[in-house]
């Protein structure tokens, strides 16, 4: 095995593609103490388990109190009175398998910091911050302090005078194919002309798989000058060899080296304290000053503020004055710090939640190196969530004893608590971002009183999911995500009101999903992971002006959106990405890129695993199988047939279908020779390595790579992973068990005996797109003759009543004991060896055939806390769009950036304005209750909003340009002639586009919006 056998790739697949090997092996060896298990403790903890610390030790002297069930999702009421870190642990443990959690309930000291790498406080005094921090510091331990207080929250971290960043952003070191490579001083290296090298001037490279130029694959890295976007000089290479071929140029990163200061050193140096929101720097300032403030509070009082006390409040700002005599801030947010005191002894879960994911985010550059660390401070409100002016609860008393939901009564008050219970939300997606959602809205009650919470989500868990999607558990493999997920937060807020759904959130569940649902709801928030299902999201939350919140992350990188009816812009149309889909002559004939040979395998995949065995079986059941293939083209007929014909008579030397797992080697080893040595003999033979062109000039150069053809040698890893994995795969689409027993099927190859290969001289190879194009339109007279001996065949009884159903295999990424990466790796090795094209391992193949999006649990926590910030906005009803927050962060490097939504934007029918938000809302019934007729639609839009219809349109169908035969029918009858089909009873709500006789030039238009009644449906669908 590897030296990273050690990882678990299958539990921590999406977080290595954001980590890799070494930082992940160096966390696996790692000990944390994270001091203060309440809700941001826990928060932290919750990160730092699943991404894979070794040791993780709690540590809390505290008993649970009720404030404590407000943010801290481990505790439950019957834990009142117990040890927070006591109760909290096995929870704890059961998040990851790979990692040992310890409670530890006495004091922090000295003797206990000492066995740790790294050292997090919570809820700590500044007098213990300062001491600890400085004796972490003199013994060279990372040292963090988070803490929150009601609508703020602070972050510090001390690495020590001397810290090394090894990795210092999460993007991958940029690579390119080589193309020449000159001798002399300096050499210059060109690199294939489709993509540009993408180095930028001065970075350091390396260099592997050179063929010729050898001297290259074992240099130093090298410093590039650029001179192109194709082409960059490097050292002298006039005493290297001749370069020949092939070749990766790949970036070397370098690592940097960090400075820190102690937080005694810093609490007053301010060009040390990063924002997050630029718009309210004063604000920042005067808080990061308020917290020193607080504690001062603290330890006189010996408590917090009193819950919105004005008298407390103004002894605040009197310190806080006090303070800036010293640090002499040029200005004092005054109303800043007096919110702080007010609200200090609120204790709100999504603020832990962001906090917490950022925190937890420098445990693991502390312990990997990897990323930058924050330097040194980082201050953060969401003040805006109170509401504007005065507020009402100055100076009010309220209890917060005795319910879950103190710490976030504290902050809004009673009234806001019992509204945010009413509410009635949608959630789609139960995944990463979805379990992080539903946490919070069980923590902050969502829906638990007279509301209601209803998530939808098709996907089952797989272990993969483990890692990020904390709401699940190894024994919730294969089971629906959105049922444990609601399952999950009911234990954690028995008060919890949730139902699950299996639906994809699309135009076919709107029988579900329709407009008395939508209707019903007061928001929706999407945890999705693909644009289409956003866009179609977005689009209904529009039709129903319902707001919408909305997040993302890909790997340390996430974004927020917030819609808010009438006030932001939306998400929006699907935007076009530049095409990379590959060539097809790239894929068959000249691919120069490991993503090429890994498509290709995929493909072979599809057509020998799945395509194949579907077309016998549909061949076997369906008479008119063999005319209905050749309807679609002779070229495909020729290709589906000849598969289908294969497959039945088998492919062994015996021109069987195997009989037992022996055929399915020996058919495997046949396979490779046939792909990895005789169609690679066949294009040299069409096109030898010295070809020219009609011009004069080298046919294999620029991107087309000359290949070389394989020998097949039973010692070699790939070559034996290939027939592995092939014999298996080909015996299950038969119901033949195989074996990975390696020594057995190299056996078994000793008796393979392997044709020579034989040149076809007739044999067509088109090298470019255009031509393969046109070979679909048409084949020559030898492949006519081949398809009518087809048709003949497969036209025998005999073929049809001997032969026996196949077992199709649908593609799986992630299950490891299924062959099926292990195909695709081998196959795209082995034909990235054809080509010289750098081999990807096991991990880098998944990423790439799988399209795996990276995906880390702080990330995750970090967004899902942003977006119910912008959920208590939502419910409070702000309408000033100052107060609201779009969100863009990369935790890898400490990009934290919160800017005002986008005003929605403005368009003109008949010199009126108009935004996305509005429409023409038409009762779609008369006085008469009959359904209104297409004529009585267009003198209802004349007489109310003085618009003349000139055209009117339902999806892409034509109901009106003019024609008056039509005025008297029934909108539902224009409908049903147009478009040919019926109008489902669930549809409601039917959007029309109209085009205006006084604007027909408008790039945009309002839709018509024409609601019908339960009773006209009835009767529409009785006639």
């Amino acid at each position: 095995m590897s030296e990273h056998a050690a990882i678990d790739e299958g539990f921590y697949s999406r977080q290595l593609y954001v980590l890799g090997h070494d930082a992940m092996q160096m966390m696996a060896a790692a000990r944390v103490l994270i001091a203060g298990l309440g809700g941001l403790g826990v928060e932290i903890a919750k990160n730092v388990v699943l991404s894979g610390v070794g040791v993780v030790t709690v540590q809390d002297e505290e008993h649970t109190r009720w404030t404590d069930l407000s943010s801290q999702f481990f505790l439950k009421e019957s834990h009142l009175g117990q040890n927070r870190a006591t109760c909290s642990v096995q929870e704890l443990s059961a998040l990851n398998p790979h990692v040992r959690v310890t409670a530890h309930t006495g004091p922090l000291d000295e003797d206990l910091l000492k066995k740790f790498e790294v050292v997090v406080l919570t809820d700590s005094s500044l007098d213990d911050q300062m001491r600890f921090g400085d004796f972490c510091h003199s013994h060279q331990i990372k040292f963090i302090v988070a803490d929150t207080r009601g609508l703020c929250g602070q972050l510090f971290c001390d690495f020590g005078e001397r810290f090394e960043v090894l990795d210092q952003t999460e993007e991958m070191p940029a690579s390119a194919m080589i193309q020449a490579v000159s001798q002399g001083n300096p050499g210059r290296v060109d690199c294939t002309d489709d993509q540009p090298h993408g180095f930028p001037n001065g970075t350091k490279v390396s260099f592997s798989d050179v063929h010729g130029m050898t001297e290259l694959n074992s240099i130093d890295p090298v410093e590039i000058t650029v001179l192109s976007p194709q082409s960059f000089s490097i050292c002298d290479t006039s005493a290297f060899s001749e370069y020949k071929r092939g070749g990766l140029v790949t970036e070397v990163k370098q690592p940097c080296v960090l400075n820190f200061k102690t937080i005694s050193e810093t609490l007053l140096d301010y060009s040390l304290l990063q924002t997050t929101d630029y718009g309210k720097i004063a604000r920042i300032e005067t808080l990061h000053l308020a917290f020193q403030a607080l504690h001062i509070f603290v330890k006189t009082k010996q408590r917090l503020p009193h819950i919105w006390s004005q008298s407390d409040a103004n002894e605040l700002l009197d310190v806080v004055r006090e303070l800036n005599k010293s640090a002499k801030l040029e200005q004092l947010d005054e109303d800043a710090v007096r919110n702080l005191s007010y609200t200090a002894q609120g204790d709100l879960a999504p603020i832990n939640a962001f906090i917490g994911g950022l925190a937890a985010q420098e445990v693991i550059k502390a312990c990997s190196r990897k990323f930058i660390p924050l330097q040194q401070w980082l201050c953060f409100d969401a003040l805006e969530c109170l509401p504007q002016g005065k507020s009402e609860f100055a100076d009010s008393s309220f209890s917060v004893t005795g319910t879950r939901y103190a710490g976030q009564i504290a902050v809004f008050g009673p009234a806001f608590q019992e509204k945010l219970q009413r509410q009635k939300y949608l959630l789609v997606g139960a995944g990463a971002i979805g379990c992080e959602l539903l946490k919070n809205f069980a923590l902050i009650g969502l829906g638990s009183g007279e509301g209601h919470i209803t998530v939808t989500d098709m996907d089952f868990i797989e272990r993969s999911n483990l890692n990020r999607q904390f709401l699940f558990r190894s024994q919730d493999i294969g089971k629906p995500k959105s049922e444990v997920a609601a399952r999950a937060v009911r234990e954690m807020n028995p008060q919890m009101k949730i139902t699950a759904h299996l639906n994809r959130m699309d135009p076919d569940s709107e029988e579900v999903y329709g407009y008395d649902f939508f209707e019903d709801l007061d928001g929706v928030a999407a945890a999705l992971d693909n644009v289409e299902a956003r866009v179609y999201l977005d689009g209904r939350c529009i039709q129903h002006q319902k707001p919408l919140l909305e997040g993302g992350t890909q790997g340390t990188k996430g974004s927020t959106l917030v819609v808010v009816p009438l006030l932001t812009e939306s998400y929006g149309p699907a935007t076009s990405n530049s095409n990379d889909a590959i060539p097809l002559c790239t894929l068959k004939n000249f691919p120069h890129h490991i993503k090429h040979t890994l498509q290709w395998a995929r493909d072979q995949f599809e057509g020998l695993f799945k395509q194949t065995p579907e077309n016998v079986n549909l061949f076997l059941r369906d008479l008119q199988f063999v005319d209905q293939t050749l309807g679609r083209g002779d070229a495909e007929a020729l290709h589906v047939l000849g598969a289908v014909s294969d497959s039945l008579e088998g492919m062994t030397s015996g021109g069987q279908s195997p009989a037992n797992f022996e055929d399915c080697v020996r058919w495997a080893r046949c396979k490779w020779e046939s792909l990895y040595n005789n169609d690679i003999c066949q294009l040299l033979h069409c096109f030898p390595p010295n070809q020219v062109t009609p011009t004069g000039l080298q046919f294999w150069t620029g991107s087309k790579r000359c290949p070389h053809p394989l020998t097949f040698d039973p010692n070699n890893v790939t070559h034996m992973g290939y027939v592995v994995a092939a014999a298996n795969l080909y015996g299950q689409i038969y119901g033949i068990p195989g074996t990975r027993d390696v020594n057995y099927i190299r056996g078994i190859l000793e008796t393979v005996s392997v044709p020579p290969f034989t040149p076809n001289s007739s044999l067509r190879i088109h090298l470019t797109d255009a031509e393969m194009q046109d070979n679909e339109n048409g084949i020559d007279d030898r492949e006519k003759s081949r398809l009518e001996e087809l048709k003949g065949k497969l036209a025998s009884p005999s073929l049809r009543s001997s032969a026996m159903r196949m077992y199709p295999i649908d593609f799986e990424k992630d299950d490891d004991r299924n062959f099926h990466m292990d195909y695709i790796v081998a196959a795209s090795n082995l034909r990235a060896e054809n080509y010289d094209i750098p081999a990807a391992d096991h991990l880098q193949s998944k990423g790439i055939v799988g399209r795996i999006i990276p995906a880390i649990a702080t990330t995750t926590a970090a967004v899902a806390g942003l977006m119910c910030v912008e959920l208590y906005k939502l419910i409070m009803g702000q309408r000033d769009i100052s107060s609201y927050r779009t969100a863009s962060i990369n935790l890898a490097v400490q990009y934290l950036v919160m800017s005002q939504p986008c005003l929605p934007p403005h368009f003109k029918v008949a010199e009126k304005e108009y935004t996305l938000w509005d429409d023409f809302r038409v009762e779609g019934r008369r006085q008469d209750q009959q359904e209104m007729t297409l004529g009585d639609l267009i003198q209802y839009i004349k007489e109310r909003y003085g618009l003349s219809i000139s055209h009117l349109f339902y999806g892409t169908a034509m109901l009106y340009s003019g024609q008056e035969d039509r005025l008297q029918m029934s909108v539902s009858d224009v409908m049903r002639m147009v478009t040919q089909a019926e109008i489902p009873p669930h549809k409601k709500m039917l959007e029309l586009i109209p085009s205006f006789a006084e604007d027909e030039d408008c790039e945009a238009v309002p839709p018509i919006r024409l609601l019908v009644s339960r009773g006209v449906w009835k009767h529409l669908h009785s006639a």
